[in-house]
């Protein structure tokens, strides 16, 4: 009999692995103090932390790590506002120079409307990235053959998008996710477009190794109390998944038998 316990069911990306299976960022909030505490709330062991947006070189402004420490939660560095791939790799080579990590998260963008993943200069720069040591995790569109292929160009997870970045719209299309998970041999984690932990479940449910959120928890009225739902559902999302849910039927089943009644 397989344990399921929360102590027991950790993931692994890249060889390191992990409890949580929630993600969160550090932007959008109203300051360091209230990330820190959204973190903690939320149970997550790994932050994302936008390379162009943060301080690492003036020791005189506040600094995030400041705030949360890198010794006991894993940052990874993201190219958030990236449009082409040299940009992106560029921007992580920096990282890496600065803060030493080879983990990271890349996303390339095709606009700013939508800031839907550039695909074709996402593809390139994880394929660089990963000749040159890194380990990407790399933020896609809902698709398939995308993921697949990202996977065979060095990604150590994929992350499909559930919607647009900062719309909190849910997953629009579970049927790709799906699929996504059923063909990836690399963790596949939910990125953008979750609001609340209804749809943080949802993700869970369809088998996703985890989910990513920034704006779902930095714009709720109550930051902390948010995170710690995030926290829950993705919780109960898993186990909900390794339970394995009822077949739906077209008509109803009754619970008692409806034969020998009085």
């Amino acid at each position: 009999m397989t344990d399921t316990t929360a102590a027991s069911d950790t993931w692994t990306v890249a060889g390191r692995t992990f409890n949580s299976r929630l993600i969160v960022g550090t932007g959008k909030y109203k300051d360091f103090a209230q990330n820190a505490a959204a973190v903690e709330a939320s149970g997550a062991e790994i932050v994302t932390v936008a390379v162009r947006r943060v301080n690492v070189s003036d020791p005189k402004a506040p600094m995030l790590t400041d705030f949360i420490d890198p010794k006991k939660i894993t940052y990874l560095p993201n190219t958030a506002g990236c449009f082409t791939a040299d940009d992106a790799i560029r921007t992580l080579r920096l990282a890496r120079e600065a803060g030493g990590w080879d983990l990271v998260k890349l996303e390339v963008l095709g606009e700013a409307r939508t800031l839907y993943p550039d695909m074709r200069e996402t593809l390139k720069a994880t394929e660089i990235l990963a000749k040159e040591g890194f380990l990407p995790m790399v933020y896609c569109v809902d698709d398939p053959i995308a993921a697949k292929q990202l996977e065979e160009c060095g990604a150590v997870a994929v992350m499909p998008l559930g919607a647009p970045i900062g719309s909190g719209l849910g997953i629009q299309n579970k049927v790709t996710v799906r699929l996504i998970v059923e063909g990836a041999k690399v963790p596949v984690l939910v990125d953008a477009g979750v609001g609340t932990a209804s749809e943080a479940a949802v993700a869970m449910e369809l088998g996703c190794d985890g989910v990513l959120m920034n704006t779902a928890i930095a714009e709720a009225k109550d930051p902390i109390r948010m995170a710690r739902a995030m926290k829950l559902a993705v919780q109960a999302g898993r186990d909900a998944y390794l339970a394995g849910r009822m077949g739906q039927r077209r008509y109803a089943d009754p619970s008692s038998p409806l034969a020998g009644l009085i």
